[in-house]
């Protein structure tokens, strides 16, 4: 790996939770050529644990009423969030639009491609459920497939709005955003954590280019829909889970969205410290000892526990992760996490990237190189791997670290390459649209 050498600095300590869980590879979610995706949840998961990064009282804070916010020009709040700022933010938006306008390369085929796809359809009509009930791979799927479908759909128009003008996919996102903040109660089911996790990390997304960048979006049905996000969202998601670390770091991915939306620093911040635990236990850097990091909670900490934990690989290597003999798939929804998290911290002036960098740069090109063909050695996973195929996930982080650390990631770019246009997947989401090529345009 390349040495990295930083400057920037980010704040905040660090808290979490995790565990084993079982499932078949075989069930890895995939990306289809509408934005669609096969599932990949087939996950199953006790009640999540409290731990020293969440709230005191162990409970979501208030809502924060969504009638009013600062104009869309990233001026902080009173708690000094910036907005837009989940995972984009309004210069960003303005640069894409721009290159989009342009007709410029890959923007615009990424805008035509997410234009095209079902979720961006102007006809497209949300299908919400008072109860959502996911169990182990979505079977039960009550409400499950159609919410992820609809938060996708959600971001998807208010990216289209955001880089066409269009008000009518303002007001098509919006519909979307209304009709399950009238409807939603709550999820249950022992695949709801992370399921609130995927959707709990898209939905504020949409609601906050739409709070921010659009006027026709009535105060009462914001404030709604953030308490759709705190009621239903929240609860499953702030104390993390003791689960594979996919599972906890998507759920620390929405809390971050979701406080964001709501100005709720005390959980962004035990947000920001449950991800600086959690994902120096998900990739291996040599520097951690012979064996990896044990995970902040959970069973797996003596030397055969972390080992099965990591899915009895014994043979530890930069850049393992702790899901990759489990299979790929569920190792990207890990690292898109990871990196989704980081990304949205930064546009709030927390630099966890620069805390992670050689870490997570070390999971990437490992990851990469093996979805690029590399030989599979008899040390790593038996000398099998399961669902070897790229999710779009990689153009968040190869910007961070190319275009804006100036880091060579010769094998990420090899995917980037491979799979621009991103598609949409879960949490996963137009990736070459958002973020293909902008540098640090509107970091402060």
């Amino acid at each position: 790996m390349p040495k990295v050498h930083l400057v920037r600095l980010g704040g905040l300590l660090a808290l979490l939770v995790i565990s084993g869980c079982s499932s078949s590879a075989s069930n890895v979610g995939s990306v289809a050529a509408d934005g669609s995706s096969t599932l990949g949840d087939g996950e199953t998961g006790g009640a999540a644990d409290a731990g020293d990064g969440s709230p005191s009282d162990g409970a979501p804070r208030p809502v924060v009423d969504g009638a009013s916010g600062p104009s869309s020009d990233g001026a902080p709040t009173t708690n000094g969030f910036r907005h837009p700022g989940i995972l984009v933010n309004r210069d960003q938006l303005d640069f894409v639009k721009a290159k989009v306008t342009a007709g410029a390369a890959p923007w615009k085929a990424a805008f035509d491609a997410a234009r095209a796809s079902r979720p961006g359809s102007l006809t497209y009509t949300a299908a919400p459920v008072a109860n959502v009930g996911c169990g182990p791979y979505s079977n039960p799927d009550i409400g499950c497939t159609a919410e992820k479908s609809d938060a996708s759909a959600a971001y998807t128009h208010a990216l289209l709005y955001a880089m066409s003008g269009d008000a009518a996919h303002a007001e098509k996102a919006i519909a979307i955003m209304n009709a399950w903040s009238a409807v939603l109660a709550t999820h249950t089911l022992s695949n709801a954590p992370l399921q609130a996790g995927w959707v709990g990390a898209v939905f504020p997304r949409a609601a906050e280019i739409i709070r921010y960048t659009y006027s026709g979006w009535a105060p009462a049905d914001v404030t709604r829909f953030g308490k759709m996000l705190h009621d239903a969202y929240l609860p499953l998601v702030v104390h993390g889970a003791a689960e594979n670390g996919n599972w906890e770091l998507s759920e620390i991915d929405a809390a971050i969205a979701i406080a964001v939306f709501l100005d709720d620093k005390v959980t962004f911040d035990n947000a920001v410290a449950m991800w600086r635990r959690r994902v120096p236990a998900y990739v291996y850097l040599t520097t951690d000892g012979p064996l990896p990091v044990a995970p902040p909670t959970g069973n797996a900490t003596t030397p055969q526990q972390i080992i099965a934990f990591w899915y009895n690989q014994s043979t530890f290597t930069d850049g393992l992760a702790q899901e990759t003999c489990r299979d790929l798939g569920h190792t990207q929804y890990g690292l898109a996490a990871i990196v989704n998290a980081a990304e949205t911290a930064r546009i709030q002036g927390i630099d966890l990237y620069s805390s992670e960098a050689k870490r997570m740069t070390a999971g990437l090109e490992f990851h990469a190189r093996l979805l690029n063909g590399a030989p599979i050695p008899s040390t790593l996973c038996g000398g099998t791997l399961n669902a070897v195929r790229p999710d779009p996930m990689w153009e968040i982080a190869f910007n961070e670290f190319t275009a804006r650390l100036g880091i060579a990631l010769p094998e990420t770019q090899r995917v980037v390459t491979k799979i621009r246009p991103s598609g949409a997947d879960h949490h996963m989401q137009w990736e070459t649209l958002t973020h293909a090529e902008v540098g640090s345009v509107g970091i402060r």
